[in-house]
């Protein structure tokens, strides 16, 4: 996995992708960092519910 900063609209933005060929990153803003990471075990506990899929 790759993470890079980039900027949209002059707003910080980190951008997650599979690999340096990824056409579609994952892209988001502070606000929804902030959220990512107050709800990490949520993300966590869906993962491991979801992963035969």
């Amino acid at each position: 996995m790759v993470a890079e900063r980039s900027e949209y609209k002059g707003n910080a933005m980190l951008e997650l992708k599979w690999d340096e060929n990824d056409n579609y990153p994952f892209r988001f803003g502070i606000r929804k960092a902030q959220l990512i990471l107050q709800e990490v075990e949520a993300i966590k506990q869906f993962v491991e519910d979801n992963k035969e899929v």
